[in-house]
């Protein structure tokens, strides 16, 4: 039995029921010409769903992508250094001493699993610091996915993983447009700031969230398909490139389509007031849905419900 198979077989009511609407719906607004948006907060990287997402990227049904710097950089952290990964059996019964225990070891936890500092982390700091500098010292500048996909293809990396699990090295394949917003706060995006201060390398070196509103407003003003939103978590990958189509249509004064299709997966209540968690109706409010849009909302683990999702529409 196929996933599509077995969602249809089971998922009809409640959480599963929404997965299943939203992953027929989406099948047939692919099959019907559109492309898929996907935006990816939390750690989804390190969830390997580039196991899915890498080949769903290589159909061509995805038409961009927004992340977190975390999840731009934690997908080739596993690219280089899979082996070297350690999983945490029972991680809600660690002591304090227990994960001092894995800092003195280098080992980063990222809840069940930690990730190598020197095998990952460094790796990609060694290849990458030189490249830096050489842009620095000739005045140029490039987006932070932009140096990623540049290392990527050098041939300079150690690379131990299977790049076909690699949606990172899948969207440079493809020439499909990354955006990734707050970089600064992700781990490369604090090594370089450390190179900064220490070194001669200059912060123009590597351009900001507004080169990516800009190169993004560009981007959509040029679609010529129907664009889904399918937004996995909350924060800054979702926000960020959702509040291009009001920052078109309100500010420049121009007329673009709205986001064709909606989705998120989240589990953020509406009632703390976190934007992250405003519904779909609430996004009408600001022109960025419209009353007609398709609109789904999916309150479960996304590690769970996108491999799903996105096998459901690849119909492994």
């Amino acid at each position: 039995m196929s996933i599509r198979e077995f969602v249809n077989t089971n998922y009809h009511h409640f959480n599963a029921g929404e997965l299943s609407k939203s992953a027929q719906s989406l099948t047939q607004f692919t099959q019907d010409g559109g492309r898929i948006f996907i935006t990816l907060a939390g750690a989804m990287s390190t969830a390997r769903l580039g196991k899915t997402l890498a080949p769903l990227i290589r159909s061509g049904v995805v038409a961009g992508i927004s992340c977190t710097g975390a999840n731009l950089e934690e997908d080739v952290f596993l690219l280089v250094a899979a082996s070297k990964y350690e999983s945490i059996d029972d991680w809600r019964s660690l002591s304090s001493k227990d994960d001092t225990e894995l800092l003195d070891r280098k080992l980063n936890r990222v809840t069940d699993v930690c990730i190598p500092e020197e095998a990952a982390i460094r790796e990609i700091e060694r290849v990458m610091l030189p490249l830096w500098q050489n842009y620095s010292d000739n005045d140029q500048g490039k987006l932070p996915h932009e140096f990623f996909f540049e290392i990527l293809q050098s041939g300079e990396l150690n690379v131990e993983g299977n790049p076909q699990d690699s949606w990172v090295m899948a969207a440079a394949q493809m020439g499909i447009p990354l955006f990734v917003p707050g970089w600064e706060d992700s781990t490369l995006g604090n090594i370089f700031a450390s190179h900064v201060i220490q070194s001669k390398i200059k912060p123009s070196t590597v351009l900001s969230g507004i080169n990516y509103m800009t190169n993004l407003a560009k981007w959509y003003e040029n679609q010529q398909t129907k664009l889904a939103f399918f937004q996995i978590g909350g924060g800054i990958a979702g926000d960020f490139p959702i509040c291009v189509v009001p920052m078109l249509n309100q500010d420049l004064q121009r007329s673009v389509p709205l986001w064709s299709w909606f989705c998120q997966i989240s589990e953020s209540s509406t009632s703390y007031g976190g934007y992250s968690g405003a519904p779909p109706n609430e996004k009408i409010t600001w022109g960025k849905l419209s009353a007609a849009t398709p609109k789904f909302v999916i309150e479960s683990d996304a590690t769970i419900v996108a491999p799903l999702i996105f096998g459901y529409l690849l119909d492994m």
